[in-house]
């Protein structure tokens, strides 16, 4: 059987499109003058901090898009308070580095019409030790850190609604129900699509808790399952599919190949940096989150519609 051939997309609102693309590279930012950049008293004995969370994550969402470190972006949020009329103190570098390890990140998302098609996939990001380049001209230290960042994505609107980071030591299926208990338990989610490697006992049964249904490729040596749970039940049905129609065209049945725009969306964070800045894990996870917050406020702005070329 041959194989199949590549399907060719068009974008069909390409004037919608690039304006958002436009509104992306914009310098206009708004500092919304109701904004609660004081918290209010917690009532609490204590000194009572400053700054909101909402607050130091607009400094931090400040450094990320620009790439500065912290006594920069201090620097640059006065300024453009400044500009804009504002009194508001700034917190010092000090305050942003220490207020970053707990912070809360506010991750905006819209959501679609439906039921949730959630995609998910990971991959890594350098978080400490020479480049590649460095190292082998210059023999730097062959000590490299990496953090692996799991996320799931809405398949309609293409904004992240659970993301997860880990070491490098931690595997792909583990994360997988932290990624589901993310999603509010009343929000409905109809499939769960990821690779080979989700194709776990754990997995299956977590996604079928879910009552959703699961993408998943099973492995090429895959056995039947013992038909002891709802999860094995439904990946005997998709191994006996599999078998059936072929790898190929199994994909395309199934629509496994959605999960591409997951890998999109990964190619996007690490296009706001290849490496993290941070040096401690809890905030290296603060950074990555709000990377995240960057991202989806981006593609709020507007996403490519296409269709299949025939």
């Amino acid at each position: 059987m041959s194989s199949w051939a590549p399907t060719k997309y068009k974008t069909t609102n390409w004037s919608a499109y690039n304006q958002a693309l436009c509104q992306r590279g914009s310098l206009t930012i708004w500092f919304d003058p109701e904004m609660e950049w004081v918290p209010p008293p917690t009532g609490r004995r204590g000194r009572q901090q400053s700054f909101s969370d909402a607050a130091i994550q607009a400094c931090l969402t400040m450094k990320v898009l620009f790439g500065m470190p912290l006594r920069q972006t201090t620097g640059f949020v006065q300024s453009l308070l400044r500009l804009v009329g504002l009194d508001w103190t700034v917190p010092d570098f000090s305050t942003l580095c220490r207020r970053q390890r707990a912070l809360n990140v506010n991750i905006p998302y819209r959501g679609g019409a439906g039921p949730l098609n959630l995609l998910i996939d990971s991959t890594g990001i350098k978080a400490e030790g020479e480049g590649e380049w460095n190292a082998r001209k210059h023999g730097g230290s062959k000590r490299r850190i990496w953090r692996k960042i799991h996320i799931g994505i809405d398949e309609e609107t293409l904004e992240v609604r659970a993301v997860e980071v880990t070491g490098s030591n931690i595997g792909d299926a583990p994360v997988l129900s932290d990624l589901l208990d993310q999603i509010p338990a009343d929000e409905e989610i109809a499939s769960v699509t990821a690779d080979g490697a989700y194709d776990t006992r754990k997995c299956h049964e977590a996604i079928a808790a879910r009552g959703a249904a699961a993408v998943i490729p099973p492995r090429k040596n895959a056995k039947s399952w013992r038909p002891t749970s709802p999860g094995a039940i439904a990946r005997n049905e998709a191994l006996r599919a599999s078998k059936y129609l072929g790898r190929a065209i199994w994909r395309r049945w199934s629509g496994y190949h959605r999960r591409s725009r997951v890998e999109s969306k990964m190619n996007c964070i690490k296009l706001l940096g290849q490496s993290l800045m941070a040096k401690d894990f809890e905030r290296q996870v603060a950074e990555q989150q709000v990377r995240i917050a960057v991202l989806n406020r981006y593609t709020a702005l507007g996403i490519p519609v296409t269709e299949p070329v025939e």
